[in-house]
């Protein structure tokens, strides 16, 4: 049976993803990725691959919808007709699978994702969204796509089973069953811990043993922010091994943020540093003292009094000044802000945005898609700023369904009479020519 292409179902559009749409037209993301991921793409003809543009808005598209998957993605971008006219698909065209998707996230190096992320901070330079003088900085844990019974002993490579049937046999237990192992383990005294250093995934070696917020321990790995206190943009966004210290990390994850406003154009300098006491350290506060930012972290409750006999001088002063800030006027407001919109950026992307799963393996993997993911979350406060709404999802919420259709129903009105006046204009053109 054939039907014309005229008679298939076609979208009006979804209000959200149209105006996406324009902001994204408009800064030329598609012809920027298509020229970023050349080298890495085939120069022969070969199996069709999946666009760059359309690679990148299927990974916002996760965010905005809440997938936490490559299946998932790829099914609801064939099943909605708005997110395939978001997409640019024809109603012919079959949406890209999510083996399609593996195979690009694998081609494409760890280079590409930071540029599409600082590509997205650009647009947020562009409509005034970065101001990069006073950062936020916070963590939390993702969970590994290992499970615990995949850990073994790092030296011998011994399972869990393994490990309590050759403890139960030194103990003086012959030839132990599984039963007999689990019950001496049951009875025999000490603390049951395991250690990092001991034990690793053999699936996952880069997870980490890690005890989350919830108090379950799993295999996770250490997400980092730095965010702009004064319009809540993730200006970075790096993935650490879990048992990587808040306080090792800090000096990274500012230089990453430093040089991302640099990358987009941006003359701004971080100049101050907000964070929780689980960053607190002398080298720490040394190092930003070095790089003239200022600190704003409070010191760990059950610190015994300092003795500067291994410190230098100018370790001692910046410590000091360190205390000074925290306790004067200006150091409270700068913790409820820093609690608010930390909060906030993890809650978009590990809870709305389901990315407090990772479905990935390894710190090179997970990373690209984190970067991804709040690449999305910036284009979110970036249509929050311009529309009313930050997701599909709040056009529904109570209060802002009417301001924020309003708008994005604007943006498309405006992008049409364009396309109408260009038309009118070639129209013109072409009569005046054959006169």
């Amino acid at each position: 049976m054939w039907v014309a292409e005229g008679q298939l179902p076609r979208s009006s559009g979804h209000p959200f993803y149209s105006a996406l749409d324009s902001v994204l037209s408009e800064a030329g993301f598609d012809r920027f990725v298509e020229d970023l991921c050349e080298p890495h793409y085939a120069k022969k003809q070969g199996r069709p691959s999946i666009p760059p543009g359309v690679y990148f808005r299927m990974l916002f598209v996760g965010y905005f919808e809440g997938l936490d998957s490559q299946r998932g993605i790829a099914w609801r971008c064939q099943d909605s007709l708005s997110i395939r006219d978001f997409l640019g698909l024809e109603p012919t065209e079959r949406s890209p699978d999510h083996s399609s998707m593996t195979v690009i996230r694998k081609r494409l190096p760890f280079e590409v994702f930071e540029g599409v992320f600082r590509f997205v901070l650009r647009c947020c330079e562009d409509h005034g969204l970065l101001e990069g003088k006073t950062v936020a900085v916070d963590s939390t844990f993702l969970e590994a796509n290992a499970a615990m019974s995949s850990i073994v002993r790092r030296e011998t490579g011994e399972d869990w089973k393994e490990y309590i049937r050759r403890l139960a046999e030194e103990d003086g237990v012959e030839s132990p069953s599984d039963e007999d192992a689990r019950r001496w383990d049951r009875k025999r005294g000490g603390k049951k811990k395991v250690s990092n250093d001991d034990w690793v995934s053999k699936t996952d070696p880069d997870s980490r043993i890690m005890k989350m917020k919830d108090g379950r321990t799993h295999l996770a790995y250490k997400a980092e922010h730095a965010i702009d206190l004064d319009t809540d943009v993730v200006l970075a966004a790096s993935i650490y091994y879990g048992d990587h210290a808040d306080y090792e990390s800090l000096a990274v994850t500012l230089d990453d943020a430093q040089d991302h406003l640099d990358a987009v154009g941006s003359e701004r300098k971080v100049e101050e540093v907000v964070g929780d006491k689980g960053y607190h350290s002398t080298d720490t506060l040394l190092a930003c003292e070095k790089e003239e930012i200022r600190s704003y972290i409070p010191e760990r409750q059950d610190r015994q009094k300092r003795r500067w006999t291994d410190k230098p001088q100018e370790a001692k002063e910046a410590f000091y000044r360190n205390r000074r800030r925290v306790r004067g006027p200006r150091n409270p407001a700068l913790q409820r802000k820093r609690s608010e919109y930390a909060e906030r950026s993890f809650a978009h992307t590990c809870e709305t945005g389901r990315g407090r799963r990772s479905h990935l393996r390894g710190l090179y993997d997970v990373g690209k898609r984190w970067l991804g993911q709040l690449a999305g979350r910036n284009l979110g406060v970036l249509m929050r700023e311009w529309t009313g709404v930050g997701t599909p999802r709040s056009l529904q919420a109570q209060g802002g369904v009417r301001r924020g259709l309003r708008a994005a129903l604007a943006v498309i009105a405006h992008r049409l009479l364009g396309e109408l006046w260009i038309l009118i204009a070639r129209s013109q053109r072409a009569f005046s020519t054959g006169c």
